[in-house]
């Protein structure tokens, strides 16, 4: 299939929390385009209303992409622009967006991938942590597979990042900990650009202790430094 020339979706980062934090020219894109994409239609309502943009809004989320890729995909060949946005940060990074994405694309039509917020950067560079080589894991396997992961994480080399929800930090953190051991270093931010942002940085051990004695609130990014060679046995 021929190529199209101009731009018919655009990937749209949205801010993980300071509404401050949108860009200019993303701002440009809402205006511009005939619909936006939304993962929540209620959020992101929000967010348009505050940059005063009115825009249809169709509902893109997890539960829904598959049945929705082949609607939206008819639309962008009619001609239709669409933008495309998550509750916070940039669609595909532990959000949906990856499936219409590849399908665009098997499709010939034109993608547009605007730089913008997500939240694992500032968590990596306040981690005080080495950041010229990293491994992002997103969420880990909650159940099947989450005990493989962490071994083979443990012998990672590179730092590593991962996000993790209130309910489970402490299992997160000390299960990192019995597999890397406790001595090895990490950082975990929270509620990153917003009122209460947090960064704790230690050994795992010393945020096993603190996370024991609070309240979790908030979407946690957890930054464990690479190993060195002592992985346990």
């Amino acid at each position: 299939m021929e190529k199209q020339t101009h731009t018919q979706l655009y990937i749209v980062p949205t801010p993980i929390g300071n509404l401050d934090d949108i860009t200019l020219r993303a701002i440009k894109v809402l205006k511009a385009v005939d619909v936006v994409i939304a993962e929540d239609t209620r959020t992101s309502g929000v967010l348009l209303k505050h940059l005063e943009v009115q825009k249809p809004l169709q509902s893109y989320h997890i539960f829904n992409e598959h049945q929705t890729v082949n609607r939206v995909i008819a639309q962008l060949h009619e001609g239709k622009k669409f933008a495309l946005i998550s509750d916070a940060g940039t669609p595909s990074i532990s959000d949906p967006g990856f499936l219409l994405i590849r399908e665009c694309l098997k499709q010939g039509i034109n993608i547009e991938c605007l730089p913008g917020a997500t939240a694992f950067v500032p968590a990596l560079v306040k981690s005080g942590l080495p950041s010229d080589k990293f491994v992002f894991e997103g969420f880990l396997p909650h159940k099947k597979g989450r005990k493989t992961r962490l071994m083979l994480l443990a012998a990672e080399e590179r730092t590593i990042i991962l996000y993790e929800s209130p309910h489970r930090i402490l299992k997160c953190l000390e299960q990192l900990a019995e597999h890397c051991g406790g001595d090895r270093q990490a950082s975990v931010s929270r509620e990153l650009t917003k009122m209460y942002e947090e960064t704790i940085n230690g050994s795992l051990a010393e945020l096993i202790q603190i996370f024991a004695n609070k309240t979790h609130k908030g979407e946690f990014v957890v930054v464990v430094a690479g190993s060195k060679g002592e992985q346990l046995d």
